[in-house]
């Protein structure tokens, strides 16, 4: 069963609903387009074992083995 709201209070979880409802149509207002919130930013120090790994396929690589 649901709870009926009494009279005209807002409730904490309402309050909490609304803040975040009109902090993501402002920030819809600011930037173009979706905004990730929980990505984790990524640190230069950091090792990455992938990256460096990537071969570019250029003209020239082709025409070393012909």
């Amino acid at each position: 069963m649901r709870k009926e709201k009494s009279g005209n209070r807002i409730t904490f979880d309402d309050y909490i609903k609304a803040v975040k409802k009109a902090d993501r149509e402002i920030e819809l207002q600011q930037h173009v387009g979706f905004q990730s919130r929980t990505r984790i930013h990524k640190s230069k120090k950091i090792y990455n074992r992938k990256e460096g790994k990537k071969t570019e396929f250029g003209s020239s690589f082709f025409y070393a083995y012909a």
